[in-house]
């Protein structure tokens, strides 16, 4: 499912403009992703958890050339469901 897909398909149950959708879904996205560049997290109850995960340094190999690099330390973005969330998409 794209954007466009979420968009028309709330559009349809709502009956408001795509447009407003597309402003609503937009400012949701870049809300998330302000919220996680400073660090936060982001909770949806129900739906799950946007957090931050930390990986640690570790040593890579590049096989072709025979050298070890090392990976520096560095965060990434990350999604964790709801157990509802989770427990419903197992049951379908």
């Amino acid at each position: 499912m794209t954007k466009a897909d979420i968009v028309s398909a709330i559009a349809k149950k709502t009956n408001f403009e795509k447009s407003e959708i597309l402003a609503v879904v937009e400012a949701f996205t870049e809300e998330v992703k302000a919220s996680l560049i400073a660090g936060e997290p982001v909770y949806l109850r129900g739906f799950g958890s946007f957090i931050i995960k930390h990986r640690a340094e570790k040593a890579a190999r590049n096989i072709t050339k025979k050298t070890t690099l090392t990976i520096p330390a560095h965060d990434i973005p990350a999604f964790k469901p709801a157990k509802v969330f989770m427990a419903a998409v197992k049951e379908k």
